[in-house]
């Protein structure tokens, strides 16, 4: 999917976060961070969606979806809520 920064077309992105040590209350708050700044950019008129997020306690890993009308725009909503992210990648999704 191509980046059309300013459009209403809408990518899904995967975003892959890694955090040996953390705990899942510490995931849990990383991902409220992020539906937080997602919501506070769709205020300011930004098209980005919070779509989901997973956490496999197991694999200290956790998983965000966004859409947005851009990758720059998924980056920008983990950049503002000040959290680094291993991978982004373009995604398909499936809905049930």
């Amino acid at each position: 999917m191509a980046d059309q920064p300013g459009g209403d077309a809408t990518g899904t992105y995967l975003i892959e976060l890694y955090r040996p040590g953390v705990r899942v209350d510490a995931l849990t708050q990383l991902s409220a961070g992020v539906r937080d700044t997602v919501m506070q950019m769709q205020r300011e008129g930004e098209h980005v969606a919070f779509v989901s997020s997973t956490i496999v306690p197991g694999d200290e890993y956790f998983q965000c979806v966004l859409q947005a009308a851009s990758e720059l725009l998924a980056r920008e909503a983990f950049k503002r809520a000040g959290i680094a992210f291993e991978r982004i990648s373009p995604a398909i999704f499936v809905d049930g």
